[in-house]
């Protein structure tokens, strides 16, 4: 209970933060001020305990006294060495003038100087390629701060007061990541379409991550890798289900830079340690990564942008991704293209799981081709129908599709989980119960009426290789016969009913008695007309 309450505490300090922003911009502008501040208090209070370990062997009372401490170490002969222990152990070093206790009491004493946050920000990125260029959306000097110095810079102060509210001394990993996806589910929320680009609605999140763990919960060294890694929240959904989270290794990739850096700051607030991060900026299709070391993965799991247009150039024939297949995905729907480059990185025991709009399921040409391939090399495990409506950038169902790189037989179960929704407001969801019902179907792989279907070589063949759902999974509800005597007695019963309502209404009607002649001609002019 602790925990919820601890957590709970935490969202609404940085909530309050977003509301000193959010008469000033959109949410998709001030999600980078609040989780960057957030995260460089996350820094140096995690710098500040560590230090008061290392020197007095215990847990502060406070960061204050965490920082008093450290002032006076850094005055004896034993400072460089601390320095030294300090970047060995987090790989950054906070100067006591620039720790976020420092600034919180400064911004308290109205002496705050938004220069030297800036001047925190750029050694934190100087210090380590791990955080190069990682507040680089957070500009300080900016117009939409207030007019003028004095406004921008007390608008920041306010903002580092109101995060400094947040306990983060007292707060594990796992909370404070919580928030963190908390924050981020939010401003998805607010900023509707665009946020598409950064999040995945954690009941898809759930399902795609059971499932391509399924079996692998156990390895010691479990690799996962997102080519569309968006804010990270996906990879990181796999440490919920694994016996040994800790040896987790995370691969991600995301071509927008803000969410690149969004997914950096996660995943430290998540409490993963910078030697099992391999996160990178760029386009997953224009050049292939990862292509040293490690470069297949136990499980691939991906929600990338639905028919996204790319180059399809005549040369990515050649490219080992796709060379197999003869034809590539075409220009305007890169839907396959994202598929192929999964597969080609998952390893041959693992599995991998993608969300894709409805269309990979039928569409024909060379996706046809491409469809035909996969399903007569045994690759495609599964298909599952989502509700509609999930994502907050487009209302489309949509469709996970389950791979694997080699197996035996060519079966393909089919789950129709189009109707295991709740209707929201803004998003229909899908509640645990409905996730459970899904992985159930999933795990027993055998047809259920009306819910799965595990179809054979043969009867996909017999389709052309279309997916299409309904082909094969029939839910359709008949309804029931109507019994027409019952139906005519009702309606001769209700004629009665009204006609004894309607004579009780004109007795009262003749009671009825007033002064004004007007009045009286009206009444019994109505009165008439019923009698008719």
């Amino acid at each position: 209970m602790a925990e919820t309450e601890n957590s709970k505490d935490l969202i609404s300090v940085l909530w309050s933060g977003a509301d000193i922003l959010r008469s000033k911009m959109d949410a998709n502008e001030y999600k980078d001020y609040l989780l960057g501040i957030v995260f460089y208090k996350y820094l140096s209070d995690s710098f500040l305990i560590k230090v008061y370990d290392m020197i007095c062997d215990g847990k502060p009372q406070t960061l204050k006294e965490a920082l008093d401490v450290y002032i006076e170490e850094l005055k004896g002969e034993d400072a460089q060495e601390l320095k030294e222990e300090m970047k060995s152990e987090c790989h950054y070093v906070i100067e006591p003038e620039l720790t976020y206790t420092y600034f919180a009491d400064a911004a308290r004493n109205n002496s705050f100087n938004r220069e030297q946050l800036q001047k925190g920000f750029n050694n934190i990125e100087q210090s380590d390629p791990i955080f190069a260029d990682l507040f680089t959306d957070i500009d300080l000097y900016s117009n939409r701060l207030g007019t003028g110095d004095q406004r921008q810079s007390d608008t920041v102060a306010n903002l580092i007061k109101e995060i400094d509210k947040a306990d983060l001394l007292n707060s594990d990993a796992e909370i404070l990541g919580n928030a963190y996806e908390y924050l981020i589910g939010q401003f998805a929320s607010e900023t509707g379409k665009k946020a598409g680009e950064f999040y995945t609605p954690q009941a898809v999140s759930k399902i795609l991550t059971k499932i391509a763990i399924a079996g692998q919960e156990e390895k010691r060294g479990l690799s996962v890798y997102d080519p569309c890694m968006g804010s990270g929240s996906l990879l990181l959904n796999v440490k919920k289900y694994a016996t040994y989270p800790e040896y987790i290794k995370y691969y991600g990739q995301e071509l927008n830079t803000s969410t690149y850096n969004l997914a950096r700051m996660n995943m430290f607030l998540h409490g993963i340690v910078a030697e099992n991060q391999n996160l990178r900026n760029g386009d997953t299709l224009d050049g292939d990564w990862p292509t040293d070391e490690e470069t297949d993965f136990n499980m691939v799991l991906m929600n990338p942008p639905y028919s996204a247009k790319w180059s399809a150039a005549a040369g990515f024939l050649q490219d080992e991704r796709f060379s197999d297949y003869g034809v590539l995905a075409p220009k305007s729907k890169a839907d396959y293209a994202f598929l192929l480059h999964g597969l080609y990185h998952l390893k041959n025991n693992g599995t991998m799981a993608i969300v894709l709009p409805h269309g990979v399921l039928f569409r024909g040409a060379s996706e046809g081709k491409i469809r035909e391939k996969l399903l007569r090399s045994g690759n495609i495990y599964a298909v599952i129908g989502l509700p509609a409506n999930l994502f907050y950038n487009t209302s489309i169902p949509t469709c996970i599709i389950v791979l694997k790189k080699h197996r035996d037989g060519r079966d393909v179960l089919f789950i129709d989980a189009s109707k295991k929704f709740n209707k929201g407001k803004k998003q229909n969801e899908m509640t645990d119960e409905h996730i459970n019902e899904v992985i159930d179907l999933y795990s027993k792989r055998e047809t259920v009426e009306k819910e799965a279907f595990l179809a054979s070589f043969e009867d996909i063949e017999k389709n052309d290789f279309n997916l299409n759902i309904p082909r094969y999974v029939d839910n359709f509800e008949k309804e029931e016969e109507v019994d027409l005597k019952a139906l005519l007695s009702e309606m001769q019963k209700t004629d009665e009913e009204l006609e004894q309502v309607q004579g009780e209404f004109l007795s009262l009607l003749k009671e009825l008695t007033s002064k004004d002649e007007t009045t009286m001609g009206l009444l019994t002019d109505l009165i008439g007309r019923m009698e008719e």
